[in-house]
């Protein structure tokens, strides 16, 4: 019955409201039996009988007929104690208390035969001590209680109040506990695509949680999606070469390709297929280590400087043959930086790569490099046709192709080259960044500190 949390929380603040008002009621019961109506009763006439006393010039004079007119005893004492009067000379004989009377305790006084009475003591102008007295009266418990005067709206304000409170804790309970049924009942929903953000409500805290969870699932639902794109598009980028491994694999089997020009153009293709489908599987084992962070990276110093002169090295014969112009800018200031040497190799290699792919002829690609405030700036930029504005945001998505399969870096590859530059940079503790125009050219800003914090 209380298994839910709603329940629980109900049942918590009604058990707080019952034991606060069970303690009121207990102090209130205390106070009735302490001091019942009776009591209380008893204490005005005492009063009255005093004050109407203290009114007198004669008090002696007027002790009877205001002992009659109020039902007290009335005594007076002389400044030593002795007594000089009594109204009830027959009753059990009263004394001049020793000590004053305590204003937290009921002022009694036992008479010599045992009998107890309320009293009050004024001490008189002349000296003398006028007492006033009346026995106490004899009460039951529980109809002091009940008949007491102020029990009956005591008891129907604590009734309200526990009502009203029982009310507001079902209240309070809803508020905190209808906020997370929704998450709970969002969460068992998941991975559904059509699930909506829950709705934020309830107390801070609970909106806090709730603008997590939609946080959450915003980023569960993305990565499902991304999760199948990447299978879709592995699965088309392994279709084409595998149905050319198949289809001349059974022109060989069923002797179709017969002359020994046709059966080595078959093998070639196997070939090429198969090293196109080895590549693949290297660049997503390579991305699937730098995504969980698990790749070996061999972190020592790298000469920034060296590293870039050798990346153009190797690309003059292409640009040549391409007719492209390869310049180069590199400051002299550049410091040495800590990481993978190889793996940085990787990122410029592929920057190169494809801009020079993607440069007509005559045009011109420039790598640069400079010291900005403690780190190494490196630049890859063409004059190529540039990247659609549209798809700049998604140049490092994996598998994106934009206009001439830009972010591939490689013409007819995966698109997976642009992904793995920028794992490797994030890698690093750096950035990529990239800027483009149509009809202007492309540039990639890579931004690497000298000490990653990695």
């Amino acid at each position: 019955m209380f298994s839910s949390l709603r329940a629980r929380l109900w049942l918590s603040y009604a058990l707080l409201i019952v034991t606060a008002l069970a303690v009121v009621a207990f102090v209130l019961i205390l106070f009735l039996l302490r001091n019942p109506l009776l009591y209380r009763q008893t204490f005005v006439r005492l009063n009255a009988a005093e004050d109407a006393l203290g009114a007198q010039t004669q008090p002696a004079n007027a002790i009877d007929s205001i002992a009659k007119a109020f039902n007290v005893r009335v005594l007076l004492f002389d400044p030593n104690g002795a007594l000089i009067k009594d109204s009830s000379a027959k009753a059990g004989s009263l004394e001049l208390p020793a000590r004053l009377i305590n204003p937290k305790a009921l002022p009694t006084i036992r008479d010599l035969t045992g009998k107890l009475w309320f009293y009050s003591i004024r001490h008189l102008p002349d000296g003398t001590w006028l007492m006033v007295a009346s026995p106490r009266p004899k009460i039951v418990p529980v109809l002091a209680i009940l008949t007491d005067e102020i029990s009956a709206p005591l008891l129907e304000g604590g009734l309200i109040a526990l009502l009203l409170s029982l009310v507001l804790a079902f209240v309070i309970a809803r508020w905190v506990a209808d906020p997370l049924q929704q998450v709970i009942n969002a969460a068992r929903t998941i991975p559904a695509d059509a699930i909506s953000p829950v709705l934020e409500s309830g107390p801070h805290e609970v909106r806090e949680l709730m603008r997590a969870f939609n946080a959450m699932l915003k980023r569960v639902q993305s990565s499902q999606t991304s999760q199948r794109d990447f299978v879709a598009n592995v699965s088309h980028e392994l279709k084409t070469p595998l149905t050319s491994i198949q289809g001349f694999a059974q022109a060989l089997l069923d002797g179709t390709a017969q002359t020994p020009e046709e059966r080595h153009m078959a093998a070639e293709i196997i070939y090429k297929e198969a090293g196109r489908m080895h590549r693949l599987a290297l660049d997503l084992l390579d991305l699937a280590r730098l995504d969980a962070g698990t790749a070996d990276l061999k972190m020592a110093p790298v000469d920034i400087t060296a590293l870039l002169n050798s990346v153009i090295e190797k690309f003059k014969p292409q640009a040549a043959a391409a007719g492209v112009n390869l310049k180069v800018s590199l400051a002299g200031n550049l410091s040495t930086l800590i990481g993978d040497g190889d793996r940085l190799a990787q990122v410029f290699t592929n920057l190169v790569d494809n801009a020079l792919k993607f440069t007509p002829r005559d045009g011109t690609v420039t790598l640069r490099a400079l010291h900005d405030k403690g780190e190494v700036q490196v630049s890859v930029s063409d004059t190529g046709k540039g990247i659609p504005a549209e798809a700049i945001s998604h140049i490092f998505d994996r598998f994106y192709q934009a206009d001439g399969s830009r972010a591939n870096g490689d013409k007819g590859g995966a698109g997976l080259g642009l992904a793995i530059v920028h794992e490797i940079v994030a890698a690093h503790g750096g950035r990529i960044s990239v800027r483009s125009a149509l009809g202007r050219g492309t540039g990639f800003i890579v931004h690497l500190p000298l000490m990653p914090s990695i």
